[in-house]
């Protein structure tokens, strides 16, 4: 059974994309801790970011780097955080997210709570 970013990839379930490219897909996480904390999956379904090819494994990393560099230039942030877990879905994904401090970087805080108008604001400015 394909997993939940496997359905999204697919266009089965919606998301908020920011970027795709043949092996990549970009999206607003729809629990984040900050504006514009995104997720970042290869469209090979693999559950464990550590059991992709190298080849699979640096281009991820390398179109991350391009989706950070657009989230920096878009939401006021210090930095934007690179985390990987990777516990609740079993699909390889790496979260972005832009903090002003380590503090935000918390996932037992409360999420934000934010409109699909405000989503999709967000994705809006992070796909250009």
């Amino acid at each position: 059974m394909a997993t939940i970013f496997s359905r999204i990839i697919a266009g089965e379930i919606p998301s908020y994309k920011v970027a795709e490219d043949d092996r990549y897909y970009a999206f607003l996480d729809i629990n984040p801790l900050t504006k514009g904390h995104t997720l970042v999956v290869p469209k090979q379904e693999v559950d464990y970011l550590f059991d992709l090819d190298d080849e699979t494994l640096a281009g991820m990393m390398v179109f991350a780097k391009k989706v950070a560099a657009r989230i920096k230039r878009e939401i006021a942030c210090a930095r934007v955080a690179v985390v990987v877990l990777g516990m609740e879905v079993p699909h390889a994904h790496i979260h972005l997210i832009p903090i002003k401090s380590e503090n935000d970087v918390d996932f037992h805080r409360e999420k934000l709570h934010l409109s699909p108008e405000e989503f999709q604001e967000i994705a809006d400015k992070l796909a250009r």
